[in-house]
C-alpha cells in the first residue's frame, strides 16, 4: 500500500488537467452545436419592410401623439403601419427565403405559446377576457417579433432598432428626472410617472426598460472605437441608472443590481482591476446621488413594515395566490384571466406565475425556452470570443444582451408583463444579433458556417 500511494497521488493529479481539458472540449463542441443549429440565409431584402417596422416601432415606443398634442391625429396610425408592414413582409419574405419565417428555437417556442393561448381559450374562466388579452397585446407582440427576426438581418438595421429603444429610454429618463426635481409626483405622492402611456405608463414598467437598456448601453460603450461614442454610451448608461432611481421601483432596483453584477462579472474576467474600480466608483456615486428615502424604500423589500403603502404584503399575497392557481390548474385558466381568481381583481404582479396560472405548465415551459435559448447562444458567442482573446463588438454586445435578459428576469418577477412588448423586442434583438454574427464572422478551418444562399436577392 505504501508503494502505491505516490502512484495514486500522481494519477489523481494527472486526471485533474485531463478532466478540465475534456470538459472544455465538450463545452466547445456544445457551443458549436448551439451556434450551428440555425441556418441563416445571407440574402438582402426586406428594405421597405424594415422601414415599415421602424415607423411602427416609433408609434409603439414613443407614442408621439401623446408627447405632442398637435399630433393626436396619429393615435390610430400604429394599426395602419402594422398592416402596411405585414402587406410588404409576406411577399418579400417568400421572395427572399421561400418561407413565412425562419424557424429558430425562439420562434418555435413563441408559436407554441400562441397555440396554447388559443387552445385554452374555450376552457378559460372568461373566454371574452382571454380573447381581449390575446388580441390587444399578445398577438401583436408575436407578429412583430416574427417580423423583427426575419427583417433585421444587418448590423445597421439592428443598431437602428436598438437606437429606438435607447431613444425612448433617454426621453423617459430626462422626463422622469425633470418631474422629480420639480416635485411633480403623480404616483403614491413620491414617485414620478411620465405622460406617455402604453408600456411605460407604470413607473415599475418604465424602470424595467431602464434596467434592460443599461447593460447594453455600457456594452456598446466598451466596444465603441470612437471616444465620442464611448462617452455617449457611458453617459446614457448613467442617465438610465439615475432615472431608474427616481421611479422608486423595487423591482427596478433588484433588476439593475442583478444585471450589473452579471455584467461586471463577465467583463471583469479580462480586466478585473479596472472593472472593480469602475464598479466601486459607480456604486459610490449612486449611493451619494440616490434620492431621499430611496434606501428606506429598498429596505422595504426585506422589511415589509417599512412600506407605508402596504404594496409589499399585497405582492406576497398575489404571489402565493398565483402559485396556488398554477398548482390547481396545470392547463391554465386562460390568458388574461388571473384577475378573476386573484385578490381584488389584481394581476399576479409576476410574469412567470402570470404565464403558469393562465397558460399552464406547458405555457411556462414554452415561455422559459423562448428566453433561455437565446441566452445560451449568446453565452456560446461570448465564450468563443473569450477563448480566442477576441474582445470585439460581438463579445461585449453578447454580454450586454445576456445581462439585459437577466435584468428582465429579475424585474419581471415583480410585474405582470409576460404579454407586453418588453421581452419580445429584446429577444428579437438577441436573435437578430446571432444571425448577424453567423453571417459576419470569419469562417474557421474546422467549422462550417451555418449560412447558405450567399448570392443576394434584392427583394423589398
Amino acid at each position: 500500500m505504501l508503494t502505491q500511494q505516490p502512484f495514486a497521488t500522481e494519477l489523481s493529479s494527472n486526471q485533474g488537467p485531463n478532466n478540465k481539458a475534456e470538459r472544455k472540449a465538450k463545452q466547445t463542441k456544445n457551443d458549436q452545436a448551439l451556434l450551428t443549429s440555425d441556418r441563416w440565409l445571407a440574402r438582402n431584402g426586406h428594405t421597405f419592410t424594415y422601414v415599415g417596422l421602424f415607423l411602427f416601432s416609433i408609434m409603439v415606443l414613443f407614442r408621439p401623439y401623446e408627447i405632442v398634442p398637435g399630433l393626436t391625429f396619429l393615435a390610430s396610425t400604429a394599426f395602419y403601419f402594422a398592416l402596411a408592414t405585414l402587406a410588404i413582409y409576406f411577399p418579400s419574405q417568400i421572395a427572399t427565403e421561400g418561407t413565412l419565417t425562419t424557424m429558430s428555437a425562439e420562434v418555435k417556442a413563441l408559436l407554441a405559446l400562441t397555440a396554447l393561448s388559443l387552445l385554452t381559450m374555450p376552457i378559460a374562466r372568461s373566454p371574452g377576457m382571454a380573447w381581449d388579452t390575446f388580441n390587444d397585446s399578445f398577438s401583436k407582440s408575436v407578429i412583430i417579433f416574427i417580423v423583427l427576426v426575419n427583417v433585421v438581418r444587418t448590423r445597421k438595421r439592428l443598431m437602428g432598432m436598438m437606437w429606438l429603444s435607447f431613444g425612448i429610454g433617454i426621453y423617459l429618463s430626462i422626463s422622469a428626472l425633470q418631474l422629480y426635481m420639480s416635485g411633480k409626483f403623480t404616483v403614491e405622492e413620491y414617485r414620478v410617472g411620465v405622460e406617455i402611456g402604453g408600456m411605460f405608463g407604470n413607473p415599475n414598467e418604465m424602470a424595467m426598460h431602464f434596467v434592460m437598456m443599461t447593460p447594453i448601453a455600457f456594452a456598446m460603450g466598451i466596444a465603441a472605437k470612437n471616444k465620442v461614442m464611448r462617452l455617449i454610451y457611458v453617459g446614457m448608461g448613467g442617465l438610465l441608472i439615475a432615472a431608474n432611481m427616481v421611479t422608486f421601483s423595487r423591482g427596478g432596483f433588484l433588476g439593475l443590481v442583478a444585471c450589473m453584477v452579471f455584467f461586471a462579472f463577465k467583463v471583469g474576467r479580462k480586466y478585473r482591476l479596472n472593472v472593480a474600480i469602475a464598479s466601486i466608483l459607480i456604486s459610490g456615486i449612486a449611493m451619494v446621488a440616490a434620492p431621499g428615502n430611496y434606501g428606506l424604500r429598498m429596505l422595504s423589500i426585506f422589511i415589509p413594515g417599512l412600506d407605508s403603502v402596504g404594496s409589499s404584503n399585497q405582492r406576497q399575497e398575489l404571489l402565493w395566490r398565483s402559485l396556488l392557481v398554477s398548482a390547481r390548474n396545470p392547463w391554465g385558466i386562460g390568458i388574461g384571466n388571473f384577475p378573476i381568481v386573484g385578490i381584488r381583481d389584481l394581476q399576479s404582479h409576476n410574469a412567470f406565475t402570470q404565464v403558469s396560472a393562465e397558460l399552464g405548465i406547458l405555457g411556462l415551459v414554452a415561455y422559459m425556452i423562448f428566453m433561455i435559448s437565446p441566452f445560451r447562444k449568446l453565452s456560446a458567442i461570448e465564450r468563443k470570443h473569450f477563448d480566442r482573446d477576441e474582445f470585439d463588438w460581438f463579445y461585449y454586445v453578447s454580454i450586454g444582451l445576456q445581462a439585459s435578459i437577466v435584468g428582465y428576469w429579475v424585474s419581471s418577477f415583480f410585474a405582470s408583463v409576460a404579454y407586453n412588448w418588453f421581452i419580445y423586442y429584446l429577444i428579437a434583438y438577441a436573435v437578430a444579433f446571432r444571425r448577424i454574427y453567423n453571417i459576419e464572422r470569419p469562417a474557421d478551418e474546422t467549422e462550417t458556417a451555418p449560412v447558405t444562399g450567399q448570392q443576394p436577392i434584392l427583394a423589398t
